[in-house]
Order: structure tokens, then sequence, then C-alpha cells
């Protein structure tokens, strides 16, 4: 007779294999046809609201692996946040405006900027914008990520557009906006000014020159060994093509300075590094004729080195952040091409020059022998004019960290130019307070950083020379060129963008746009032009937070959470903070959590060149979105995160293993009807209370996690619980119950209760990482006719206080230690050939003490929870043949007695006693009859 029959095998139509890439995209159709996000919203509505604003992508090309760590991180705080009972939702966002998007408009056209009107630039802008937005989309919905995608918000939407001109004008309302003449970051290749978070640094090979400047007024400080021999002020510069703008050298105030011979002229510089210039020059110096302090030759003077500057003097300026690091002690300063050279020469009331346009190009006041020139191409000419003059005391090339464009990835300059700024001072202690009184920062870090950062940074240049982006609303009287903003201007252009968008900037004229009768306040002039700049980018996406979370009626501000790289410090979170404390007084978010960046498997950046970037979208070809959504939840992304073939390899076997789980928990409860056939907790065998207390515990154990954001921790002890606990242990052991019991069997119900609320908050648990996965798990469970139709609107399991047990907690791990002890043996006689399978044997127990006591409080399940047939228990540990871990117990392993029973495997002494089924032990024949 075929026994198999008999048996209460497995039964699911759950496939064992994931097949991710193929099956996927039907859950995506199945979350989209249904409208799950927006049931979801409704199922919550009137809850406590949980908003994550989401820091806007830029629109340009396809997502990479960043993208996928970052907007995963955030679904699975939504998702995870949802279950927990809240109003979560997520409004995905784009940035659109910028020079990368009109670069690649103007390179795809192959046309120069200034061919085109503003007009039709910015239509091809804004069509590319958003056919990337579209491709995007489609992109992080492939991930999973449910929010809100038919209504996105984007920078170029024109109520946005309004609302950042609103905050303009509160800004400059409160005189935190004004125009200056100061030195900032310009890309001579996009022709614009650039804000700090928009430089990146790359290896460069620069010159470092040693130059002599003639002092020529030395406040009666020259030593009388000097003797009337031509006394020179060293400098040193690794930007020569900054020489034409020198208007100072700046000393430390407190430094010794030295007077020393090198041959028939005398040098002067920081009496430290005398011996270190003299190598770096190849000099041979004499003697140190005299010493004074740097502060003694304030308002000196030498005289620029080039004659056709008419010998121009160059005053002796002192400054504390001259340092002994590099260099000569004495700094060249040229106002128009430094920040810190900026502040010296308006403290000494130096002329600020900059003989250098928009181009990048030596202009007429750099001199007819410079002009023209490219800035780093006038190195050259410059270091060989100083030559010929006699004034190059030494040069050299070195390799150093140089500022770069973050567009076009090329070297930038410091140029002075008039911009328009947002003065930080204003407003910079009250920013101060809300970092540190209004905002958690995770990790902990963050709040020192951004600190620091604003503590030291300078003022805002929020003027961009480009069309592409939202104008700075700002007219100037055509008489006296006073510029003119108030709040009826402001308000007059807000409305007008609400209904038309920024374009109308350009479309009308300065009239149009103002109110009418608008006059100069200073003159009373009623003639105005535009300004033409725009904003920079980093103020688009900083006013968020007015324009759609204080806009947005399913939103909030300030809002719960702001989450991206930790590059956002000095990007994006900072220009929300300076925003929203310039115009509110408060942050604009609660919290900020930050992660790390993506590189590959030895740790290093993912770069084109060196050949090692991974898409998302081929990784989700091989694997599935869940096994990246399951990368990003196991690896701690507060640090920079690796990824490699090794690793997805890794994490597919991690999946397998949970999926493998869940299925053999389907195929055995597939018979089980919760409502009617569930088991009483006090009715369950003890290793069932175990189970289930287990499962409490877990659950308190990954809620925990995701409260903290720590999601690998979640990860490690799910996939631990359900490879270890469950498949290598329990499910293991109640194998022999779910097959060979009457299929109603009280012990067979207890077990498959015990499987059917492990996975109902299994699934929960897993569903914000696993989220394809679980509700392709949710559409096979047998549930309740009124349950959910998508796993995602579930709510979070309750913890079972009542199931946590301290004594049998402690009476089972004791047990398990044991267990793995006796097992180790077994697999010894299994590797030997001594028995084919644990049925096979009979193990001999011989205890005492501890293990004695323990294994005496199972005695009657032993057998089964060590999955032998049969199990003799001992006392003294003297007669056991086999050593453990342990002085308290040996153990014998035999072959086990009786026979073989062809139903449930296990050998014993009743088969062949009952005639009608004579291969069957006695428990069988009792359940086939």
């Amino acid at each position: 007779m075929d026994y198999s029959k008999t048996l209460n095998l497995p039964e699911t139509e759950f496939p064992m294999r994931g097949n991710l890439p193929k099956r996927e995209p039907e859950f995506l159709k199945f979350w989209e046809e249904n409208k799950i996000y927006e049931k979801k919203q409704k199922l919550h509505e009137g809850h406590t609201k949980w908003v994550l604003h989401d820091g806007p992508p830029y629109a340009n090309g396809h997502i990479h692996m960043g993208h996928a760590l970052n907007k995963v991180l955030k679904d699975i705080i939504m998702k995870y946040k949802y279950a927990k009972g809240y109003d979560t939702p997520y409004v995905p966002g784009w940035d659109t405006h910028g020079m990368p998007i009109e670069h690649a408009c103007l390179n795809a056209m192959g046309v120069d900027r200034h061919s085109m009107t503003a007009l039709d630039l910015r239509a091809k802008c804004d069509a590319y914008a958003h056919e990337f937005i579209d491709i995007q989309r489609e992109e992080f919905k492939r991930l999973g990520v449910l929010g809100d995608w038919d209504h996105p918000y984007l920078t170029l939407q024109h109520p946005f557009e309004a609302e950042q001109i609103r905050v303009f004008g509160a800004m400059a309302n409160k005189g935190y906006i004004y125009k200056g003449l100061k030195p900032v970051y310009w890309c001579p290749h996009c022709e614009t000014a650039l804000a700090e978070a928009e430089i990146e640094y790359a290896d460069q090979k620069t010159p470092t020159i040693y130059v002599k400047f003639p002092l020529v007024k030395d406040n009666g400080k020259t030593p009388e060994g000097v003797n009337g021999r031509p006394v020179y002020v060293v400098i040193w510069t690794t930007t020569p093509w900054t020489l034409p703008g020198n208007m100072a050298v700046t000393l430390n105030p407190d430094f010794e300075y030295s007077f020393v011979e090198n041959g028939d002229e005398v040098l002067f510089m920081a009496s430290e590094l005398v011996n270190t210039v003299a190598a770096e020059a190849g000099l041979t110096l004499g003697n140190v004729l005299g010493t004074v302090k740097g502060r003694e030759m304030e308002y000196a003077e030498c005289e620029h080195p080039f004659p056709e500057y008419n010998h121009r003097k160059s005053m002796i300026c002192l400054a504390d952040y001259v340092d002994l690091e590099t260099g000569t002690g004495c700094v060249h300063t040229a106002g128009g091409h430094g920040d810190v050279d900026y502040l010296t020469c308006l403290k000494y009331n130096v002329p600020i020059v900059c003989p250098v346009d928009e181009q990048g190009k030596m202009t007429a006041e750099a001199g007819e022998r410079f002009k023209g020139l490219f800035v780093f191409d006038a190195n050259v000419p410059i270091l060989k004019y100083l030559a010929e003059l006699g004034f190059l005391l030494g040069k050299k090339n070195i390799h150093h960290q140089y500022a770069h464009c973050w567009r076009c990835k090329n070297p930038i300059i410091y140029r002075a130019t008039e911009q328009w700024f947002a003065s930080v001072d204003g407003f910079r202690e009250a920013a101060l307070n809300a970092i540190h009184n209004e905002v958690k920062w995770i990790p902990a870090w963050g709040e020192p950083r951004i600190h620091n950062m604003i503590a030291d940074r300078h003022d805002w240049c929020i003027s961009r020379q480009r069309v592409w982006g939202v104008p700075i609303p700002i007219f100037y009287c055509e008489k006296c060129n006073e510029p003119l903003v108030n709040e009826a201007t402001i308000e007059k252009i807000a409305n007008l963008f609400e209904k038309e968008g920024s374009d109308a900037w350009w479309k009308y004229e300065a009239a149009e746009l103002l109110p009418e009768n608008t006059k100069c306040p200073k003159c009373g002039h009623t003639h105005f032009r535009k300004e033409k700049d725009i904003m920079d980018v980093w103020f688009d996406s900083g006013s968020s937070h007015m324009g759609v979370m204080k806009k947005r009626p399913e939103l909030e501000w300030p809002c719960a959470m702001y989450l991206e790289g930790s590059d956002q410090h000095r990007g994006w979170f900072q220009s929300s903070l300076l925003t929203s404390v310039a115009v509110t007084g408060h942050a604009p978010y609660h919290s900020v959590l930050t992660h790390g960046y993506v590189v590959d498997g030895e740790g290093r950046k993912m770069s084109k060149s060196v050949g090692n970037v991974i898409a998302p979208q081929d990784l989700i070809k091989q694997y599935g979105a869940d096994i990246i959504r399951l990368w990003v939840a196991s690896a701690d992304y507060k640090q920079d995160i690796r990824i490699s073939k090794e690793i997805m390899k890794q994490l597919s076997d991690a999946y397998r293993k949970i999926r493998n789980t869940i299925r053999y928990i389907l195929g055995n409860t597939s018979d089980f009807d919760y409502e009617k056939d569930k088991v009483a907790f006090a009715d369950m065998p003890e290793l069932d209370q175990w189970a289930l207390m287990r499962l409490q515990q877990l659950k308190k154990e990954v809620e925990a996690a995701y409260e903290a954001y720590d999601f690998h921790v979640l990860f490690h002890a799910i996939h631990n619980f359900c490879t270890v606990e469950m498949s290598s242990f329990y499910l293991d052991i109640i194998k022999d119950r779910l097959y060979v019991s009457k299929e109603d069997d009280p012990v067979r119900r207890s077990a498959q209760t015990v499987m059917y609320e492990t996975l109902n908050d299994l699934i929960v648990m897993l569903s914000p990482v696993l989220s394809f996965t679980m509700e392709e798990v949710w559409q096979f469970m047998k549930k309740p006719a009124n349950s959910p139709e998508s796993v995602q609107m579930l709510p979070w399991p309750e913890v079972k206080q009542e199931y946590i047990n301290d004594v049998l907690e402690a009476k089972f791990d004791n047990f398990l230690a044991i267990r793995g002890e006796v097992t180790k043996v077994l697999e010894g006689h299994r590797q030997n050939k001594t028995i084919g399978n644990s049925l096979e044997a009979k193990v001999v127990l011989y205890a005492e003490g501890e293990a004695l006591e323990i294994l005496k409080s199972v005695e009657k399940d032993l057998p089964a929870l060590l999955i032998v047939s049969q199990v003799e228990l001992h006392e003294g540990a003297s007669g056991g043949k086999e050593e453990t871990g342990r002085a308290d117990l040996k153990v014998t392993v035999k072959p086990a007695d009786g026979h073989k029973c062809e139903r449930c495997w296990t050998y014993s002494e009743t088969v062949g006693k009952n005639a009608s089924h004579p291969e069957l032990c006695e428990r069988c024949a009792a359940v086939v009859e």
C-alpha cells in the first residue's frame, strides 16, 4: 500500500522560485489598477500625520544606485509608519531648473545659448525636464516605491514658483537680500556663479611659485646690515593667474619675520619658513640681518612686479588666517579672487581688482600682454614674464585637490562680480538655535556637522547668470539704477506666476509686471528694467517646505523628516533650514536622517572611467527589485554602502531562505482555518508556546529597530528567526506532527496555529522591505473574507505580552545549548555513515547536574526534540562513549531499536504488531484505520 497518500503533505501553489524580474511587474499593475496608495490614504484619513518630505532628485538622466538607496529607505519608513497607524502621504518631487538641463538642451541642439531667445530655450528645457521626470518616475515605481506619483511636486510648477517668489520677498522684506561686489565661485565654462554646494574637488596639476615683491615703504624696520641693497617680500602662490589682481600682501601679526641675505639682495619672509623656502626654491641664503614681528610691518608697501601697472602699490596687511603650513608667511592677496582676500582688502580699504571676465579670460585691466588669455592658460606667460623681470624666485608643480564645477566637471575660479546675496548673519543665531533645539539628527554627528557649516558660512550667493530657472524678482530704476523690491511688487509677480509660470518674466516688459503707478523710492522715476539673473537652484528646492508642505492640504509643516545623503548637510538640508528660519524663525523639519554613498565591493567610488558602475536597472533585470530593497535594509546605510555581484548573490541566498520558510508555512496551513481550527495558547505543547513567545520577542526587536531606523538590525533578526529558530529547529521538529498526525489532531492544529500567526506577523514586519514578495504571499494566504486587498493595508502586529515567559525562555535556551552538543555528535555519525539520517538513531544520554535537570524537564519530548527514534536518559556523565562540549553530558549513539515504519520513517518495536498494517508503527496504524 502507498502510505504517502495518508500523510498530510504540504500543498501550495506559492512558487518555490521568486522569479522576481517577471512577477514584480504584475504586482505593480495590481497596486496601480486597484489604487492601493489612494485606498491606504483614505483608510487612515484623520489619523495623526507622519510626513516625510521628499528631497527632489534632479530631472536629468536615469536613476543610479544612490537614488535607489534613497527612495527605498524612504519607502521602508513610510510603509512602517503606515502600519503603525499614521496618515503617511508621500509626495515625490523633482528639481527641474538649472545648468545641467540647459547644457543638455544646448548640446542636443548644437547651438550657443546666446543665439536663442530665453523663452525658446526655456521651452526646450521644460520639455527635457518632463521627459526625464517620466523616465525616473517609472524607474522609481519599479523599485516598489509607493506614493502619489500622479501628482508629484516639480520646482517648475506654477504654484511652486509663485511660493518661491514669496519666500524671496519675505527675506527681502526683512532686509536679508542685498547686492554686492564679492568674489564668488565662478564657472567660466557655464558662465555663472556657483554655490558652495555646487562644488566638487578633483586632483589637478598646479604650478606653485615664489615671487619677489620689491619693498618700497618699510616703516623704518629695515635692519642696518641691508646697506642699501634691495629688499623683496617673498610671496608663494598656486594661482599665478591671480597676480594681476594683487593689491596687498598679508602677514600674521604674531609671527616673527626675517630679513635674510640672498647674494646682493635681501629677502623678507617668516623666520620659521626660511630653511623650507631655501630648499624648495633651490637658494643658498646668507645671514639673517634682523627680525620683526608681523604687526610692525602693517601699512608698509610693496611694489607690484609688473611695470605696466604703473608701479602699483601693494599694501602690507595683517590677518590671523596666515599660517606656517605652506608658503612664506607672506600671503599674496587679491580681493577679486579670494574670500579671505576680499575681507582683508575690505578691512584695509584696499581696492577690489578683478581683471577676469565671465568666460574666464583676462581683461584689458590685466594689461595688453595677458589680455584675452584664459586664466589657466595665462599661468605660463606670467611665469615667463616674472622670470624675465627677475622676480621669479622658484617654481615647481604639485598635485592637489582643486575645486571643480559639479555640473560640467571643469575647474572653477574665484571671481569678484556683482551678485545677489542672502545675508546669513541676520538669522545665523536663529538657525543654530533651531539645529540644537528643534531637530533630531540621525546619526547624531549630523548636528555638529551642520552647526559648523552654518556657524562658519559666508553669505549665500543666490544669483545665477542663466535663463532656465526662477528669476530674481527685482527691478532697477532706469534713471538712478536703484533696485526695487517690495511687498506689492512681489505679490503682483507671485500672482502672475501662479497663473502663467515664470515664463511671464521674459514674456512681459517691466511696466506690465509692476503694479500701476510704481515709482522709484529714491528718485521718483517711473521707468524700470528687469533683473536678468535667476535664482540658485538650491533656493528652488530650499523653498519646497513652503511651496509644497505648507500648500498641499494632505501634508504638514514642519514635517516629521528629511532624508537624504550626507552631502545634503551643505545642500538641501541647509538651504531649507536657512530659508525656513529666515521666513518663519523655525526649522522646516523635526528630524533629519542621512545615509552614506554607494560604493563598489572594494569601497571605491563608482565611476564610468573605472568601469565599476552598477545600475539599478541591470540589477532589477537580473535579481528583481526586492533584492535591491533587501540590500538597502541589510546594510548599515549610515556609512558608505558597498554593492557588488557577490553581495547581491549573498542577499539572493538570504532571500531564498526566507521565501522557503514562508512557502513551507503556506504549504502546511493549506487545510487550516484559523477561526475554526486555532488552538488556545494555554492548550499548546510547550514547544509551540516557546515558538509563539519567540515571535513576540521578535516583534519587539523588529519594532525597536524600525523606530531607530536600524533596518540592518531587523533584517538580521528576521533572517535569523526564519533560518535558525524556525527552519532549523521548530519547523524541523514539528514536521512529524504535521505530516503524520490525523488532520484535525489538536497537536497538529496547535503547530498550524503557531505557523499561521507567525506568517501573519512576518508578512507585516517584512512588507516595508520585501514589498513585492509579501504582496505575493498575502494573495496566496487563506484569510478572512473581510481582509484588506493588499498586504500594505495591514496594521502592525501587537505584541502579546502574556505569551512571554521568562521561565520557559530560560528552559529552552538551556535545552538548545544541550541540543547543539547532541546534534554535533549525530552529525559525526552521519558523516561516518554509521547512520543515514537521525531517525535511524537511538541516543543514550548520560547527564548530571544542570544538564540532567534540563533534560529531565523535557524527557518525554526528547525523541521529537532531537528528531531521533528513541532516547534514553541516564544519571551520571561517566557512562557515555562520546564527549561533548560539556562536562556534565556524554552521549552514545546506537542504531534505533525495532523496524522502520513505512509511513513516518521512525524506528519502533511496534512495527509489525498490527495485522492490517504490518509495515506501520502503532501510532501510524491507528491514524490510517
